[in-house]
């Protein structure tokens, strides 16, 4: 469609050159993010969202977060991650706490069952990593594709209150 004569209340088409973009853009995306679940279910018995949730905790103070924060970190829903939380808590890998200053308020805390799984997957999981995506690129376009990421994240994660994100929901 030519944008240069739609009317005013037409949506402002994709070009040609930002179709293929896009395309490109979502079909990368979507194989990136199969391959890392397959070498994870096949390593480790898990979903890539899984291994996120778990490096988070490592990461985090005591390897603890509150349940809020590890839904916000990971960017997914408060019932995804409670679904995902005890999914792992069955494998022995995070335990929840309540929070002693706030009844309603909970902590995952990553175990040492946890941590140990993370040991052991790690290494496969930055190979995979590297292969498919770094290893690919040049570091010019490793640092580009850093920057477009940071600057599509910073637009779609305003700061005003209100806002809809997968963690307040």
């Amino acid at each position: 469609m030519n944008t240069a004569s739609a009317p005013a209340d037409e949506p402002q088409w994709l070009t040609a050159e930002e179709q293929r973009v896009w395309r490109a853009y979502l079909h990368a995306t979507t194989l990136l993010e199969d391959h890392l679940d397959r070498q994870l279910q096949r390593d480790a018995g898990m979903p890539h969202i899984y291994y996120g949730l778990l490096v988070g905790l490592a990461e985090a103070p005591h390897r603890r977060l509150r349940m809020t924060e590890l839904a916000m970190q990971a960017k997914i829903t408060r019932s995804r991650l409670s679904h995902a939380v005890a999914r792992l808590e069955k494998n022995g890998w995070v335990r929840r706490e309540d929070c002693p200053s706030d009844k309603r308020g909970q902590f995952a805390v990553l175990t040492d069952a946890g941590l140990e799984v993370l040991r052991r997957t790690a290494p496969g999981h930055v190979t995979a990593v590297r292969q498919a995506l770094f290893d690919r690129l040049t570091p010019e376009q490793q640092k580009s594709l850093g920057e477009i990421m940071q600057i599509v994240a910073e637009g779609l994660q305003p700061n005003e209150a209100g806002a809809d994100l997968p963690w307040l929901r």
